[in-house]
């Protein structure tokens, strides 16, 4: 093998041998998990076992753990039992934990009982980017995302999905039953061999059949009617797919760098009712008193554009075209001019829409406008079949309009939104695999989700500023 670069034998003794910090750069990323989490008051932020307990084999410190789980998702290394490994044969996890090696039970019972503190780190690093100055836009993009959970859609029973396995199984049994019958009518010697398993195949019916009637149960039982086996908190949620049962995910990003300043993990498919919890977090994380925010159509609702509105959160959601009117080819709404001095709709041919009555709809206090004249309209048939037609507002109608306006004002929100809080979720996507979740129940997927999230913006803000003015801004 000569002429090529020779390496060591494996039997080379030093006399003097390298020590682990010679393995580890200045400007390794380790260095940067070491630094910030010995930076934080674990037992401020509510993790178990900072106090040693008097007796016992001593435990080993939540920091260790810690640091093991911030590099492990640092390097898309999420499972306990791989980790484990990189404790025994990694020289930066060496170099980072002391040759601690915990195991993989060790490992994952650190991360189940230290949800809260765990989402609490995550939020403190936000805190210190914040402090760092890097939200100076008080502009954040919100979106959400169906993540798998490791509950199997066979395993996630709706109130349909459970009347037609329960169908499918009683055709299986009558069917059955009507071989059953006819082996029986055969010669005995020929058929005993198919009358014996069919039997068998009928039993394990009857006792699937018993199975699901317990799930049955469960299911009437349940608020949303859904009852998932492996994965309790789970949830069958819509995508463009087909589907999937897990979490909806909700993020608030920094257009500015693109840092994830907030995040939520929710079992509810939609979104429309998260837009202002949300925002708020956003706002209270970034630290401004004023904050704006961009969603797509699906957090459209007027109640939480309100409470935006009412915190001082200025909203640009784009409104759903879903009128039936316009479908049809008759006007829609919004060819109706209101004019709030004198509480009345303009029509397309002219004629006033003044006010007629109040009620309440799905608890919202709704006006209701129509003319007299609709009958000798000569537009009536492209404007409605009724007999009149009705307009109605919701007496916070202004704020709707007023976001709105701003919309048009600034038709490039939504280029931004979708610049900005897309590709997190591709990313995270990415380095969690197929199989997305690992850990089961609210809790476990909050921490998991966490470590994410803290992974993704230590990534971001290392190449913002560079490893060694973040080592800098974290020892100030």
């Amino acid at each position: 093998m000569k002429r090529f670069i020779q390496g060591e034998h494996r039997g080379q003794s030093t006399l003097l041998p390298e020590s682990l910090d010679d393995y580890v750069s200045e400007t390794n990323p380790v260095r940067v998990v070491d630094v910030f989490v010995d930076e934080l008051d674990l037992a401020t932020l509510g993790f178990d076992g900072v106090i040693p307990a008097e007796t016992g084999r001593p435990a080993y410190h939540p920091a260790i753990l810690l640091k093991i789980y911030i590099y492990g998702y640092l390097n898309r290394i999420q499972s306990s039992r791989r980790l484990e490994r990189e404790a025994q044969r990694n020289v930066e996890l060496m170099w980072l934990t002391g040759r601690l090696m915990p195991d993989f039970k060790t490992i994952a019972n650190f991360r189940k009982d230290n949800s809260k503190a765990i989402r609490g780190v995550c939020r403190q690093f936000v805190v210190l980017c914040q402090q760092l100055g890097l939200f100076s836009e008080n502009l954040v993009a919100i979106d959400g995302s169906k993540f798998k959970a490791v509950n199997n859609r066979d395993r996630n029973f709706t109130s349909a999905k459970l009347k037609r396995r329960m169908e499918e199984i009683e055709s299986s049994i009558s069917r059955y039953l009507a071989a059953l019958d006819a082996a029986d009518r055969q010669v005995p010697t020929a058929s005993e061999p198919d009358a014996t398993r069919l039997a068998e195949k009928i039993e394990k019916l009857k006792t699937q059949m018993k199975e699901l009637q317990l799930i049955e149960a469960q299911l009437n039982d349940s608020p949303d009617k859904q009852v998932s086996l492996t994965d309790p908190d789970a949830r069958s949620m819509m995508t463009r797919g087909n589907g999937i049962v897990g979490y909806n995910v909700q993020t608030a990003v920094d257009t500015q760098h693109h840092l994830i300043v907030a995040h939520e993990v929710t079992n509810v498919g939609s979104d429309r009712d998260q837009l202002s919890s949300m925002a708020k977090l956003a706002r209270e994380a970034i630290g401004s008193e004023t904050l704006s925010v961009v969603a797509d159509r699906g957090y459209f609702k007027g109640e939480e554009i309100l409470a935006c509105h009412n915190a001082n959160i200025s909203a640009y959601v784009p409104k759903p075209m879903t009128s039936n009117a316009k479908a049809d080819g008759r006007f829609n709404k919004d060819a109706f001019v209101y004019d709030a001095t004198k509480n009345e709709y303009t029509c397309p041919a002219g004629e006033a829409l003044i006010w007629r009555f109040s009620s309440v709809e799905k608890g919202m206090n709704m006006h209701c406008y129509w003319s007299s004249k609709c009958q000798s309209c000569t537009l009536k048939t492209q404007c409605t079949p009724s007999t009149n037609r009705r307009v109605r507002r919701w007496e916070h109608e202004a704020v709707l309009e007023d976001m709105q306006r701003r919309l048009n004002h600034e038709p490039e929100m939504m280029r931004v939104r979708k610049r900005t809080v897309e590709h997190p979720f591709g990313t995270l996507k990415q380095w969690m695999g197929a199989t997305h979740f690992l850990t089961r129940k609210l809790n476990g997927v909050s921490a998991e989700m966490s470590l994410n999230v803290l992974a993704y913006n230590l990534k971001r803000v290392m190449k913002i500023i560079g490893t060694e003015g973040l080592l800098k801004a974290m020892a100030a």
